[in-house]
């Protein structure tokens, strides 16, 4: 078991299977020692997570859906890795979409859940670039959507 995988088991974190592509896109994309991974939505064992913040949703909830995000990420990260956690070096760049409304400004309080939670799972490997953007609408009105860039041992 891997470093990261302990951490998981220790986060009480079951990594899923890795989400398969809503549309015409491959699910990540791995480039020299970089593995690019398509937008990941908030979803959970019970399916989308949806909801808009400044309406709807709470910044804490939006921050739970943010980590969702984040679960799906490295689970796509271990199928790009073969299968084995110990592959990754870092967390490299997150970019993060918010289902808000015009006046919500606390885009970045809702990604800290997914930040966090790479924070926790990866140890100083998971702290990464980021940036954390509103979007009037994200598809099928889940609340985040996030796409990430890691690198690979």
């Amino acid at each position: 078991m891997s470093d990261i995988e302990s951490r998981l088991a220790e986060l009480g974190v079951t990594l899923p299977d890795a989400p398969a592509p809503a549309a015409n896109y491959v699910p990540f994309v791995t480039v020299g020692n970089l593995v690019h991974i398509s937008g990941q939505i908030s979803q959970d064992e019970n399916g989308m997570i949806k909801g808009r913040l400044g309406d709807d949703m709470s910044i804490e909830d939006g921050a739970a859906a943010a980590k969702r995000c984040a679960i799906s990420l490295l689970a796509q990260l271990k199928k790009a890795a073969g299968g084995d956690l110990s592959r990754v070096s870092r967390a490299v760049k997150l970019t993060a979409f918010v289902n808000s409304t015009p006046d919500f400004l606390d885009q970045p309080k809702v990604v800290n859940g997914a930040s966090d939670f790479l924070v926790a799972a990866l140890g100083d490997a998971g702290r990464h670039a980021r940036s954390a953007v509103s979007a009037a609408s994200l598809p099928f009105g889940v609340a985040v959507e996030i796409e990430g860039i890691f690198e690979l041992k």
